[in-house]
């Protein structure tokens, strides 16, 4: 079966971005997020830290959200791709821990909890986040549920949405409320709704 699709990039206007401009950009979003958050995060502060013109900034992106949207975009395909091989039980295991140590363990976990929150208030935000990150990764995880499936390697207790909700939502909320994720949730997770199969 093949790979899901690539998740979308924003369509861009105005001149060609320079590669190392639209990098540096990125990554100090990034820093200017962990270390003030989201509220006190401004595209003043990222052109300053990023050395570039609010101007050219504002030419590429047209706002705060859509910069943290790429950020995490790229971070999510270098540091949680979504298993496309033939899935087992132990690779869909490995993806929640993966997951795990992405919201507790690098900065690009604070972009996400930052974007969910934020979504909960902003419906600009909301849309952007579910067209550009929520719904593809939505798409690659229920691929990757159905082909375990198929294969014999999981049997889901609950429908592929409902099963998704239940694995990733308590780590999420452990995440948001600032709650440490107590070491056998996953394991106690994936062994209650998906039923593994005993090799």
């Amino acid at each position: 079966m093949p790979a899901a699709s690539p998740q979308p990039r924003r369509p861009r206007s105005g001149s060609r971005r320079d590669e190392t401009a639209r990098l540096a950009v990125l990554h100090a979003a990034d820093d200017l997020l962990a270390e003030h958050g989201f509220g006190a995060l401004t595209v003043e502060a990222i052109a300053r830290r990023a050395g570039v013109a609010k101007q050219t900034i504002y030419r590429w992106w047209p706002s705060k959200v859509e910069i943290l949207l790429d950020t995490l975009i790229e971070d999510s395909d270098k540091h949680l791709p979504v298993p496309t091989e033939k899935p087992t039980a132990e690779s869909i295991r490995g993806y929640l821990r993966g997951f795990e140590r992405f919201l507790t363990s690098n900065p690009a976990g604070k972009v996400l909890l930052a974007l969910i929150a934020e979504a909960q208030h902003d419906p600009d935000t909301a849309k952007s986040f579910h067209k550009r990150y929520l719904g593809p990764r939505r798409e690659q995880e229920r691929e990757m549920f159905a082909r375990g499936t198929d294969a014999g390697e999981v049997s889901p207790r609950i429908g592929p949405d409902a099963t998704i909700d239940a694995l990733i939502g308590p780590i999420v909320y452990c995440a948001l409320t600032g709650s440490s994720i107590p070491s056998g949730l996953v394991d106690t997770l994936v062994e209650d709704l998906l039923r593994p199969r005993s090799n």
